[in-house]
C-alpha cells in the first residue's frame, strides 16, 4: 500500500523503503538522545528527522523519541517536553504555541481488533491545534484532534476529539469543563 493511503487511515502495509525510513528517523532519535546537544542541535536533527523547516523557537528536550517523521509538523513556540514517543506513521501536527509535557505518547497507530489481521497497522493522523496543553504521561490516539487553547489532563488517555477551549481528563478522557477566561 502506497504512503498516501497510508495517511487516510487505511490498512497500512510496510514496505522496504518505509522501514528503511523508519530505522532512519530511529536513528536520528537515538543520535538526538545521545550526550549533550543544544537547542540548535536537536532542532537540526527533527529537521532531518522531518525533513521540514523547524522554527528557531521550538523546542525539544530529549530523550525524545519518534519513529517516523517526514508527517510530523511543529509550529511557532511549541514544546515538547522530555521522554515523550511520537508514533507518527499517520502524521502528527503540533500547532503554535503547543505544550506538551513529559512523558506524553501521541500515537497516530494501532492495530485492527480481528486476531486475524492484528499484525496489520492502521493509522490515523493527529492533530494538537494552537495552544493546546498537554499533561504529563497523557497518551493521544490515532484519529483524535485536540482543540485551540485546550488542556489535556496528566495521566489522559485521549481516543475522541477534543472541543476548543476545553479540559478533558480520565481514562479514556471526558470533558470536565470549558475554560475559564
Amino acid at each position: 500500500m502506497t504512503t498516501e493511503n497510508q495517511h487516510s487511515g487505511k490498512t497500512y502495509v510496510g514496505s522496504d523503503e518505509l522501514y528503511a525510513d523508519v530505522r532512519r528517523c530511529m536513528a536520528l532519535a537515538a543520535e538526538m538522545n545521545t550526550g549533550y546537544k543544544t537547542e540548535a542541535e536537536v532542532r537540526e536533527i527533527l529537521r532531518k528527522i522531518t525533513g521540514s523547516e523547524i522554527d528557531e523557537t521550538v523546542r525539544i528536550f530529549p530523550p525524545f523519541n519518534i519513529n517516523y517523521g517526514k508527517k510530523t509538523t511543529f509550529g511557532k513556540g511549541s514544546f515538547v517536553n522530555f521522554g515523550c514517543t511520537f508514533l507518527g506513521l499517520g502524521g502528527i501536527t503540533i500547532g503554535d504555541g503547543v505544550f506538551i509535557a513529559p512523558h506524553c505518547v501521541i500515537a497516530t497507530e494501532y492495530h485492527p481488533e480481528d486476531p486475524e489481521t492484528r499484525h496489520s497497522l492502521l493509522t490515523k493522523p493527529i492533530v494538537i491545534k494552537k495552544n493546546a496543553w498537554i499533561g504529563a504521561s497523557a497518551t493521544i490516539l490515532a484519529g483524535v484532534t485536540i482543540g485551540e487553547n485546550s488542556i489535556v489532563a496528566a495521566g489522559a488517555v485521549v481516543s475522541h476529539d477534543v472541543p476548543d477551549n476545553t479540559i478533558v481528563g480520565g481514562v479514556p478522557a471526558k470533558v470536565i469543563r470549558e475554560i475559564r477566561k
